[in-house]
């Protein structure tokens, strides 16, 4: 049963982040397939780096819904752009959705490893934002997780709401959920007040 919920939260999760690089690969002017490859590294990136650094194989090349999820999401977006383009800050709430599920899976795979939950949150951060750097890079963009915009702070923030939860004996799906809503407030609250860390200065 957890690994079933754990398929559908990827795929989901899969489903956000690929039509976020998606939109922006078509703000850009990417071609199809362009496009696809943008949103497909946004999708796997962080995954990916997670399970090179647990030293196991990335998820994505033991099931290939991943890789078709993608290109059904391409679809969606060729086919329904006038209809996204109606709903305000698509980018972002796809983009944050992804984020927070990423978390979500990160935490828990790593846990299953017998990893301490401080590495939890780190892999779990890794497996949100990363994809996001990979995007961005794609795209010719400072990556967003280095910008002044609550991203990576948002992922840790979840990260530790569910060891929180994990200390209180939490059922598992409530520990999921907080921390997934946890990321979701966090991030739609800073865009919307403008919440920001603070920008190094050059003094020179």
């Amino acid at each position: 049963m957890e690994a079933t919920i754990s398929l559908i939260l990827e795929i989901i999760g899969t489903i956000a982040f690929a039509i976020s690089g998606i939109k922006l690969a078509a703000a850009k002017k990417f071609d199809w397939f362009g496009a696809y490859i943008v949103g497909l590294m946004t999708a796997i990136g962080g995954g990916t780096l997670r399970d090179i650094l647990l030293d196991t194989t990335p998820f994505w090349m033991d099931n290939g819904w991943y890789l078709t999820v993608t290109g059904l999401s391409l679809l969606y977006v060729i086919l329904f752009h006038r209809q996204l383009e109606r709903i305000k800050s698509t980018i972002l709430i796809f983009d944050t959705i992804g984020l927070a599920l990423f978390v979500v899976i990160g935490i828990q795979k790593t846990l299953t490893f017998d990893y301490p939950m401080w590495v939890a949150i780190i892999m779990g951060t890794l497996t949100g934002a990363f994809g996001g750097v990979v995007r961005d890079i794609l795209l010719n963009d400072v990556p967003l997780i280095f910008r002044k915009d609550i991203y990576g702070t948002a992922c840790i923030a979840g990260g530790i709401v569910y060891w929180l939860m994990i200390v209180c004996n939490a059922e598992p799906l409530l520990q999921q959920l907080s921390c997934a809503f946890t990321v979701i407030i966090i991030r739609l609250l800073a865009v919307k007040y403008g919440w920001a860390i603070p920008v190094l200065r050059n003094n020179d």
